[in-house]
């Protein structure tokens, strides 16, 4: 395949847009603020997955351990360097430079050894992963059907797919859109709210690709709880997905 024949997803704009945010993104309380809340959370539906998939106990340190994870769209490395964490040869690809650059530096700090990459999936001739993780990024890409070929191909037969993405709906418009960047939570311009995914549109986008969905589960807010996995998908959601058998 020539580099002119390889599928473009990567919107340039909201590449542009990130990449400006990359000294950022390690910055707890900086304009990446609401990843840095949203990573445990996601953490704890991903480490479920992975030792549900992969038969653990849940008690091991590295579940990981003698596998390969990729994630994708993984900005400056806020899911690697956990994955890495649980024992995985990690590999992150991003479509901003600059936010590789960030993660190339974050994780010389934190001696780990992860591959970052940067530009098109599909240009980067990597091979299958046991894991493949693409967190809110799929309601960024050119074309979201393309995007999850290009998981679907990366995915080792018996591999494991987690994904998040904020679910279009009524409530994300008002909370995810327009307050959380009229009140900074989020920098200005980050959503379009028109290119969030249902979990039925993901769903079918899956099983196109011969992908079935394991788990689903919404990311809620609450006063009391804060951020949370709940069956409440009004905001957004995360889900595992294997291949169809």
């Amino acid at each position: 395949m020539t580099n002119a024949s390889l599928p473009t997803t990567i919107n340039a704009a909201e590449a542009a847009h990130f990449g400006s945010l990359a000294a950022e993104w390690w910055d707890p309380k900086g304009s990446s603020a609401m990843l840095h809340k949203l990573n445990p959370v996601r953490l704890s539906f991903i480490r479920s997955a992975i030792d549900a998939h992969f038969g653990g106990d849940g008690k091991a340190r590295h579940p990981l351990a003698g596998k390969t994870a990729l994630d994708v769209g993984c900005g400056a490395g806020l899911l690697c360097e956990p994955l890495a964490r649980l024992g995985g040869a990690v590999t992150g690809v991003d479509a901003a430079p600059e936010n590789i650059e960030a993660a190339k530096a974050h994780a010389a700090l934190s001696s780990l050894a992860i591959d970052y990459r940067a530009g098109e999936i599909a240009a980067q001739g990597l091979g299958k992963f046991d894991v493949v993780t693409c967190m809110e990024v799929i309601e960024h890409v050119m074309d979201p059907g393309a995007f999850v070929v290009e998981l679907f191909r990366h995915l080792k037969p018996d591999g494991l797919l987690l994904l998040s993405t904020p679910n279009r709906t009524a409530a994300s418009r008002i909370f995810l859109v327009e307050a959380a960047e009229r009140l900074g939570q989020v920098p200005r311009g980050t959503h379009d709210w028109d290119k969030f995914l249902t979990p039925e549109e993901a769903t079918v986008l899956l099983e196109d690709s011969a992908l079935e969905v394991v788990d689903m589960k919404g990311i809620a807010f609450s006063p009391m709880s804060g951020l949370h996995l709940s069956s409440n998908m009004a905001l957004n959601y995360i889900l595992s997905a294997r291949l169809r058998r």
